[in-house]
């Protein structure tokens, strides 16, 4: 009976000590972290004015403009996503990584020709840098729109009586970034909770934009009902 006495205390000890156990682990991995961070040296964060950009002066590179490259240097357009998988030696498949985010996508698939899907990760790599030149938090791009097979442009002209069935977004050379989304990244070292807003980032990102567009890159419009920026590659 005494035998079994102690194992019980033993077991209600060992019960007791755990959570003090778990809790010590955890506040030491905290303490190795923290010098880590401070290691790797302090990050200024403080934010600089953007000024804006005149959105739709210079984003106004109208649809005939855009048609006319996009069908010069684009895929012809595909019946639907299969068609599409069978155009891969001329498409590239763009996924959510490093410099940007791909939205769910509604109407669009996420694919582009080499030189599109070039372009939106030199735009998502500058927008980064240009934040961490002005003491910003980083933020990714969003993309809200891609490829749209015949199929999908069908269905969004049933919901958007003004939908164009002469978009670019046909010939995978265009893609939309929303203004008003972006995917925060935590940075350690910084401040990681706070937020920039929207409008600084819109600010930043149209300044990347007006960059590559004075450079001949891409065509770029302005789009307030969508809230986004439609880019075409040149």
């Amino acid at each position: 009976m005494k035998v079994k006495r102690s194992y019980r205390l033993a077991a209600i000890g060992v019960l007791l000590l755990l959570p003090i156990c778990v809790w010590s682990v955890h506040r030491i991995r905290e303490r190795l972290e923290m010098k880590r961070w401070l290691s790797a040296g302090p990050i200024e964060n403080h934010p600089v004015r953007v000024f804006d950009v005149k959105y739709a002066r210079e984003f106004n590179d109208l649809n005939e403009k855009q048609l006319a490259i996009a069908q010069a240097i684009g895929v012809p357009p595909v019946a639907d996503r299969n068609a599409a998988e069978r155009l891969k030696d001329r498409l590239v498949e763009i996924r959510s990584g490093a410099y940007y985010r791909v939205d769910s996508l509604t109407h669009s698939i996420p694919y582009l020709i080499p030189q599109a899907a070039d372009l939106l990760e030199r735009i998502g790599r500058d927008f980064l840098d240009s934040l961490a030149a002005k003491g910003l938090n980083p933020n990714k791009i969003v993309v809200t729109s891609v490829l749209r097979t015949e199929a999908d442009v069908r269905s969004l002209r049933k919901g958007n009586i003004n939908a164009s069935d002469q978009s670019t977004h046909r010939y995978g050379t265009t893609f939309d970034l929303s203004y008003w989304h972006y995917e925060k990244i935590p940075d350690l070292r910084g401040r990681p909770y706070e937020d920039v807003p929207p409008e600084q980032l819109r600010a930043v990102l149209g300044q990347v934009l007006k960059a590559l567009h004075d450079q001949e890159v891409c065509y770029i419009k302005y789009e307030r009902k969508q809230s986004c920026f439609h880019i075409t590659v040149r």
